[in-house]
């Protein structure tokens, strides 16, 4: 049997209606196949847990995990408004789910919960990745993956990689859920451990370059950025980026209201130091406080240093979805592995408002580099890839792919 990923997806009005299709859609493809997960990415305008009941009862109460999303996609087609599942069937992974909730008021015992539900091991399936999803509006994304890294290093026999994302709610910025089995929750964290006996392939990559800097954050609360350098962060974000958005006819000078900061902050965004020469985590400014503050879409550290970010090139931003491919697979082959199951995608909500027409475009540049390769993609409000070893894996304004071998 090896691995296989089977996909479906579909859009209308009632809630039940539209999970029956979608996940009767992939079962067809899986062919009579044993359903050991299930993965739903739901739009917010459907009850998620009708949602859940009928993928459950569908897939033998196969373990499932999913979240409410702001865009759907597979091979067959990008959406919005609809129901995207993903199933998988193979006897060379094993799949284990947990969820807790009160992410947002302890983040800690939340991820500890997680940890103490899972298998430390398990014999015979070496590589160990957790799929990782959080409600996208409890400000905490990068505290929790960090946790849940150094936790799960304390507690697991072998590594374990983070893959995941933020749920998100079709942009309406209200009430983000995650799913586990029969269970849908707010302020909670979910995770799927995968125990594999083959390796599992993953990896970033976002669409901005550096414009200026680099900066050193000389003030921060939370994900509230109060001074850059010394000075108000945006005075600062106004003077660096004023020549490039003049440009594109924008006066920065001018800028007033939410509805003219918003889609600049979304192109002229925070791009973190890693350490490596040219690489950058991506973090959002979400809008202006009265004081010249920035609003960030998580925590962010004092004493950091970064460059702001140009995000405008369309070009570029497409071309970091195939590049993410690219890396991926290469990464697959140079370990001797060239056919996949099914890849996983998790990308940005914004990245659909920057490409506006344009984003179905990435879906054919991943079918370009694996074709014939089914796939699953949702857009979320934050991305996670943490290798072990790492200190910091929650992006923003970014593409991640997660890639899985066929097997024999």
């Amino acid at each position: 049997m090896a691995t296989t990923l089977a996909t479906g997806i579909s859009k209308g009005e009632d809630s039940e209606t539209v999970a029956k299709e979608a996940v009767s859609h992939a079962k067809e493809k899986l062919g009579g196949g044993r359903v050991d997960l299930a993965m739903v990415y739901c739009s917010s305008r459907y009850d998620y847990q009708k949602v859940v009941n009928v993928v459950r009862t569908s897939t033998d109460k196969a373990p499932l995990i999913g979240c409410s999303t702001a865009g759907e996609f597979t091979e067959v087609r990008v959406e919005g408004g609809s129901i995207a599942v993903g199933l998988i069937s193979s006897d060379e992974m094993k799949f284990f789910t947990a969820m807790a909730e009160g992410v947002k008021e302890d983040p800690e015992i939340a991820v500890r919960s997680l940890a103490n539900r899972l298998p430390g091991e398990v014999e015979g399936y070496p590589n160990l990745l957790a799929m990782f999803l959080i409600d996208g509006l409890a400000g905490v994304g990068e505290e929790v993956t960090v946790l849940a890294s150094q936790i799960f290093e304390q507690i697991f026999v072998g590594a374990v990689r983070f893959v995941g994302g933020a749920a998100g709610d079709d942009m309406q910025h209200k009430e983000t859920f995650v799913f586990t089995g029969d269970k849908v929750a707010t302020n909670a964290a979910c995770i799927c451990l995968i125990a594999s006996k083959k390796p599992l392939f993953a990896a970033v990559k976002h669409g901005h370059a550096p414009l200026s800097g680099p900066h050193k954050i000389t003030r921060a609360e939370g994900n509230i950025l109060y001074e850059v350098d010394g000075k108000p962060a945006w005075g600062v974000w106004k003077e660096v980026t004023a020549e490039a958005a003049w440009k594109r006819g924008i006066d920065v000078k001018k800028l007033a209201t939410p509805l003219e900061i918003g889609p600049f902050l979304m192109n002229y965004e925070l791009g973190l130091a890693t350490g490596k020469e040219g690489e950058y985590k991506i973090r959002m400014p979400l809008g202006i406080n009265e004081d010249g503050s920035l609003n960030l879409s998580c925590g962010i550290a004092e004493g950091s240093t970064f460059c702001v970010m140009d995000g405008s090139n369309v070009e570029d931003q497409i071309n970091a979805v195939e590049d993410v491919a690219w890396i991926a697979k290469k990464s697959a082959e140079n370990a001797g592995y060239s056919e996949f199951a099914g890849g996983i995608v998790f990308e940005c909500a914004v990245r659909r408002l920057m490409l506006g027409d344009r984003f179905s475009e990435n879906v054919d540049r991943l079918k370009k580099v694996l074709p014939g390769v089914p796939i699953l993609g949702w857009e979320t409000y934050g991305e996670i890839l943490l290798e072990p070893g790492e200190f910091s894996g929650y992006h923003n304004t970014t593409s991640i792919i997660l890639l899985l071998p066929k097997g024999d």
